[in-house]
Parts: structure tokens; C-alpha cells; sequence
């Protein structure tokens, strides 16, 4: 509800979760069946209807303004969502992604006398609770939305095995209906550099050091502060610039000044550049081409740009939280640090940086992983689980 499949990740409030929707659906219609994706229009100019092929449509209800809204402003419009939905079925089967989705959804499909299938991708820690433990909750409805769906949904699919004990420690979810399912990853799209394939045309390319990459939207939870001062923690004359492609969310406005005053307090000004929200073939080029991925969040469920980096054969330096400890595989595809001090961050990028050999035998290591994730795989899993689901709503 709160954003699109057809959004750019990155842009506003647009992540990982966009791109899960799209392929699971696009996985799903590969083996026949009909998808429909259904989602807020924000635009005036959004169609009803956008036939996205091979099965899958895209969509548009009015809820509200049509127009980007904050995610803290959307739940308001959840009433206006779900009448918007039940005009449009019925299906055989409604799978919600997210808080606001699920609370919509619910009472649709029992109207419709369908199973519920609800993914989180994120669940909100208690207010006052630290960044360690998930994204603040945008809302005041969003812990009890969330502690709803957990009980009423027929079953939920998470992310993660860290994801499946959250849902149920904090949320009170039935562990017997939490069915654990990964996202995949495209591996034409994210690939390793072939041999004497160019660097992307761009500014930050020809430095004789490189680039190391974080993708990730500028909010709090994702640790670009960390990712900075870590690589400000190389010396100058070997430093390569850090490259983040994402945008601010809207409701972190503030956070990309907060950014920007760390880059001049720490003399960072010409070793950071900023490209913005990037479609995935331009995100897949800039991650092939980069010397490691940083992925430095407080918390993940899953960690979708961690399982990118290792098809694209690049090593990854990574948090040990929630999801990441699932998707990086410590000392073979990359590291997972244990604390968010930047020195020891820094120290451990500068011997990656430092050992080819090391950085090219991960990256091998990290290509034969993620084949693991191949989505035609994650969709017959999926398509599975929907038929034991609906098999045992109807029952």
C-alpha cells in the first residue's frame, strides 16, 4: 500500500521489498498463474490498469491524495484502500506485504472466503526501543497493526529465520503458521564483471583506488553515518570513494544535512558522491564494478542488496544482525562485524582492499551462493506454500 513494485528502490520509501513483490509475482505467473499487484495510486496519471506481461498486472486504487505521501501519512487512508480492493475481487488468494497492506487486506479477504497470506519485510520495534531492534514505527497504529495480522493472517511468510522469531517473540505470531521463504535474486541482471567489461561512464569511476558502494535509501536505520566514517578511517592516499545510491526517505528529511555536516567535520567532501535512487541494470553495473558493497544497518530482516552483491561476485561487508547473518557468509563471500565501531570497519575494508587475490576468491564464492537464490527456485517454493495454504483455508 505504502509504495509501488514500479518504483525505483532507493527512491523515497521504495527498498528491497518493491523488488521481492515484482519477482515473486513475475515467479509465480512463470508457472501459470494470474497476479494481480495492487497499490496506492500516487500519481494522477496512474492508470487503473498496467498489463506488466507474462501474467502480472499492476493495479492503481485511490486512497487518499494522489501524490507521494510520507509513510507516516498513509495509514490514514487504509479504510479508503480496502474498499478500493474489495472492489476489484475476488481472488483465490491475498498476500499482503507490509504493516498497512495486511490490516487492509484482512477483512477483504474474509469477505471474499479467501487465505490471507501476510509478509512483513520489516517489523517495528517498541517505541523508545534502539535502532538494533528494527525502524521506529512510523505510526502509532503500526505495533498493534502488526500484533493483528501476526493472529488473524492464515499464514505468515517471512524472510528469514531472524525474521520468523521476531514476528513471533514480539508480534505473537502462531510459530506452526510462519513459513520461511527467502527472496531470490536475478543472476542475468546482478553478475560478476566480465572479463575486460568497462567501468560505468561516471565521475568516481576512473579513480585509480575505485569505489566501494553502499545502496541503500538515507535513513537512520541504514547506517550511512557508519559507512562514512569507516571509510574515513583510510588512509587518504589509498582511499576509494564511497559511492551511495538512494535517496532520502520522507520521513528522514533532515537526515541527509545531518550526512552532509559529518562529511565536512570529517574532510570527506571529494571522496562521497551521492547518484541517487538507480534502476537495477544501472545498479547491477555500479555493483560488479565496485571494490566491496558496505552494508552497515542497524537491523535487516533480510538484507536483499547483500544477496545482490554476492551474485554480482562482490565481497560484502556487513552488519551481524537479523536477516545478514542468513545472507553473508563470514570469511567465505565477505565479513559480518560484530560491533559499529568505525575503526575496526575501517581496518577490515583496508586488508580487503589490500588483498586482490582475497576479494577475487570471495567474490567466486559469493556468485556460486547466491545461485541458491535463483528466482525461478523461490517461486516454485512459494507457489507451494500457496496451494497447502488455500488447500487448508478451505478445509
Amino acid at each position: 500500500m505504502h509504495t509501488s513494485p514500479a518504483s525505483s528502490p532507493g527512491a523515497g520509501d521504495a527498498g528491497g521489498m518493491n523488488v521481492v513483490e515484482l519477482h515473486q509475482a513475475q515467479a509465480l505467473a512463470a508457472l501459470g498463474h494470474t497476479v494481480d499487484i495492487v497499490t496506492r495510486r500516487s500519481a494522477p496519471d496512474q492508470p487503473d490498469v498496467t498489463d506488466l506481461g507474462g501474467g502480472v498486472r499492476l493495479l492503481h486504487v485511490t486512497a487518499g491524495p494522489e501524490g507521494d505521501l510520507a509513510k507516516s501519512a498513509i495509514d490514514a487512508h487504509i479504510g479508503a484502500f480496502s474498499a478500493g480492493l474489495a472492489a476489484l475481487g475476488p481472488y483465490d488468494l491475498v498476500q499482503s506485504h507490509h504493516w498497512m497492506s495486511g490490516v487492509a487486506a484482512i477483512p477483504v479477504a474474509r469477505a471474499w472466503d479467501v487465505a490471507h497470506v501476510q509478509s512483513f519485510h520489516s517489523v517495528a520495534a517498541h517505541p523508545g526501543s534502539p535502532l538494533s531492534e528494527g525502524e521506529p514505527p512510523e505510526s502509532g497504529a503500526r505495533v498493534a497493526g502488526e500484533s493483528l495480522i501476526a493472529r488473524e493472517s492464515d499464514a505468515i511468510i517471512a524472510v528469514s529465520t531472524a525474521e520468523a522469531r521476531t514476528v513471533v517473540e514480539r508480534c505473537g505470531a502462531d510459530p506452526a503458521r510462519v513459513v520461511v521463504i527467502p527472496p531470490g535474486v536475478d543472476l542475468d541482471v546482478f553478475r560478476p564483471a566480465g572479463p575486460g567489461e568497462r567501468r560505468p561512464a561516471c565521475p568516481w569511476c576512473g579513480s585509480p583506488a575505485g569505489y566501494v558502494l553502499m545502496a541503500a535509501r538515507l535513513q537512520p536505520l541504514k547506517g550511512g553515518d557508519l559507512a562514512i566514517r569507516a571509510m574515513a578511517e583510510l588512509p587518504a592516499s589509498v582511499r576509494p570513494d564511497l559511492v551511495v545510491a538512494g535517496d532520502v526517505s520522507h520521513d528522514f528529511a533532515d537526515y541527509r544535512a545531518e550526512v552532509e555536516a559529518l562529511i565536512d567535520e570529517l574532510g570527506m567532501r571529494n571522496h562521497v558522491h551521492f547518484v541517487g535512487a538507480q534502476s537495477r541494470s544501472d545498479l547491477a553495473a555500479l555493483m560488479r564494478h565496485s571494490q566491496a558493497l558496505l552494508v552497515p544497518s542497524h537491523s535487516e530482516t533480510f538484507g536483499l542488496v547483500a544477496l545482490e552483491g554476492a551474485a554480482s561476485g562482490v565481497p560484502v561487508l556487513a552488519s551481524s544482525t537479523g536477516g545478514l547473518r542468513e545472507v553473508v557468509v563470514h570469511e567465505e563471500t565477505g565479513y559480518l562485524m560484530q560491533d559499529r565501531d568505525p575503526a575496526r570497519w575501517g581496518r577490515c575494508l583496508s586488508e580487503l582492499l589490500a588483498n586482490e587475490p582475497l576479494r577475487a576468491r570471495m567474490g567466486v564464492i559469493a556468485r556460486v551462493h547466491a545461485r541458491r537464490f535463483a528466482w525461478g527456485d523461490i517461486g516454485v517454493r512459494l507457489g507451494a506454500a500457496y496451494e497447502r495454504i488455500a488447500a487448508a483455508h478451505r478445509a
